[in-house]
């Protein structure tokens, strides 16, 4: 494991002076109070971390990545993990751009040194600043909805109070010259959904009763209510974000691994192999 973890950490040398995050490896009951038990699953062999809602904290995400790189080394095993990202790399935190580098590197990596395989799904904030890359309309919605932090860490001026439509032009030219068209062509390339094993992952779920290969992508990333609120009768575990709740839930047909990391200060992460998964946190602690 030493080359794999070596090749996944090092890119990922963090400043000193900033807030540190804590970690945590915390396996879950099934018989937790909001979740039933879960059915038995199998990823098909693989080991697969999948990666919550991480909104532009990029201290966070580094610190999971460490975690992550250690719990495979842990295990002591010779074949290839995997990574998935549900998807919302972008919005609300401070360093979106840096969440995209970061994943760039490691897909990269992966490519160039056979180091972790790496998924990177589409969320519907990703779509949504997509959205403003082609249509200046699309602005006031998208600060309103996190993209104000995401403009400020590509060096464009957050707009205050209500903007005319002229002014959108100009901001949009402004994040159109400033955003490297690697990050655009990553966000373009970014895939709806995963399959391995019994595990689907989406960002935020699917439509209970639709076959997996009719979903729509406008269900795989926005859909909440249909989804959380009855069975979705589909052959498979759904693995997803999208939803932040405090804690992450193991139910016996999904489970949510977005704990709300840029109101909670808790990025989560899930391994999954045959039998129960074990869940990985990186939290923030106070400055020292």
């Amino acid at each position: 494991m030493g080359g794999l973890a070596s090749g996944m950490v090092a890119p990922f040398e963090k400043a000193g002076d900033r807030t540190r995050s804590s970690g945590q490896v915390m396996r879950l009951n099934f018989f937790r109070p909001k979740a039933k038990a879960a059915i038995a699953a199998s990823t098909g062999g693989r080991v697969v971390y999948a990666i919550g809602d991480v909104h532009g904290h990029l201290d966070l995400l580094d610190d999971l990545l460490e975690m992550i790189a250690k719990d495979f080394a842990g295990l002591q095993r010779a074949d290839r993990p995997v990574l998935v990202f549900v998807g919302d790399y972008v919005d609300r935190g401070p360093a979106s751009r840096g969440v995209v580098d970061r994943l760039i590197a490691l897909i990269e990596a992966a490519d160039q040194k056979g180091g972790f395989e790496v998924r990177a799904l589409m969320g519907n904030h990703e779509q949504t600043m997509l959205s403003f890359l082609e249509n200046p309309e699309a602005g006031a919605a998208w600060v309103e909805f996190g993209g104000g932090e995401t403009l400020a860490s590509y060096g464009v001026d957050r707009p205050i109070g209500r903007v005319d439509a002229e002014a959108w032009r100009d901001i949009q030219a402004s994040f159109q010259r400033l955003t490297p068209p690697r990050h655009v062509a990553f966000l373009r390339a970014l895939e709806l959904s995963a399959t391995y094993g019994d595990y689907f992952f989406a960002h935020a779920g699917v439509r209970p009763g639709i076959p997996l290969d009719r979903q729509s992508p406008e269900d795989l990333m926005w859909i909440r209510g249909d989804f959380l609120s009855q069975p979705h009768r589909l052959p498979c575990v759904v693995v997803h974000g999208h939803t932040p709740e405090e804690e992450p839930f193991i139910g016996p047909d999904r489970i949510n691994i977005d704990t709300g990391a840029y109101a909670t200060g808790v990025l989560t992460a899930a391994r999954l192999i045959d039998g129960p998964p074990s869940i990985l946190q990186a939290r923030k602690s106070r400055r020292v």
